[in-house]
């Protein structure tokens, strides 16, 4: 049976680089990106899969800020340095034989997104996804593997329920109620991952807690009834695109060992 192996890859090259705490340098970079494709050669290595997809975000707006014009305003910006070395990178992961995928107006996470739900529908195999980021843990609802490089673990239906406090399938739904300071998503009000993942489970989804909204006292609900337009706004902006043309075949994503 096939295996996708999606990467996330600047997941795994910012945590590397910023994990020195030496300042910006040609050098910093040259030896981040070494740590990096040793940590993709041991993904490989450990998961040993049929078809590799390394995505990357290509920079610059996306469809998310045509949304929303503060998305990702409060993010600190890609080191020069880093962002110049990456082609050079690209060319290194081409010529061991791993394709890189990065397309303008979409991120990283709608590549693997698109990639992975279409690899599943197809009944092709078991994906695998190394990522930290949570915003692609909502893939494990659809029958996604989620593996942190970093720990070594694997990130199942019951890490999310520990960590989250609801199921993967409501994912999206909990980070729209409680925003996301790392992406400037803004939720809504005086809801935390506490009260959010509380609402879930109550109500099932976001259209569930609207549709009683109005009855929910206090603060709470005048946040939600006042914010509604916020809170979806939001649930558009996590929701990861499945619909991205990617411009490659299965073929050209064949890991030859």
């Amino acid at each position: 049976m096939a295996r996708l192996l999606a990467i996330d890859g600047l997941n795994i090259v910012r945590r590397v680089y910023e994990a020195s705490p030496e300042p910006d340098s040609d050098l910093k970079a040259e030896i981040a990106l070494r740590h990096a494709l040793s940590s993709f050669r041991t993904l490989i290595n450990d998961h040993e899969p049929t078809h590799i997809l390394p995505a990357f975000d290509f920079g610059g707006p996306t469809w998310r800020h045509a949304l929303y014009a503060g998305y990702r305003e409060g993010r600190q910006p890609m080191p020069q340095v880093l962002r110049d070395a990456l082609p050079g990178f690209y060319a290194t992961l081409a010529s061991f034989g791993m394709h890189v995928v990065s397309i303008p107006e979409v991120e990283a996470d709608d590549v693997i997104g698109t990639a992975v739900m279409r690899w599943l529908h197809e009944g092709r195999g078991a994906a695998v996804i190394a990522t930290t980021d949570k915003d692609l843990h909502g893939l494990i609802a659809h029958g996604a593997l989620v593996w942190d490089h970093f720990k070594g673990v694997w990130h199942d239906h019951a890490w999310v329920e520990k960590k989250f406090g609801v199921p993967p399938e409501l994912l999206p739904d909990l980070l729209a109620l409680m925003g996301d300071v790392t992406d400037s998503i803004p939720g809504v009000s005086k809801i935390g991952l506490k009260t959010g993942a509380k609402l879930l489970r109550a109500y099932g989804n976001i259209d569930a807690v609207m549709a009683g909204a109005g009855i929910l006292p206090g603060a709470l609900g005048e946040s939600l009834r006042k914010e509604r337009e916020i809170l979806y706004l939001s649930r558009k902006l996590v929701e990861l695109k499945t619909d991205v043309t990617l411009g490659v075949t299965w073929n050209k994503l064949v890991w030859e060992k």
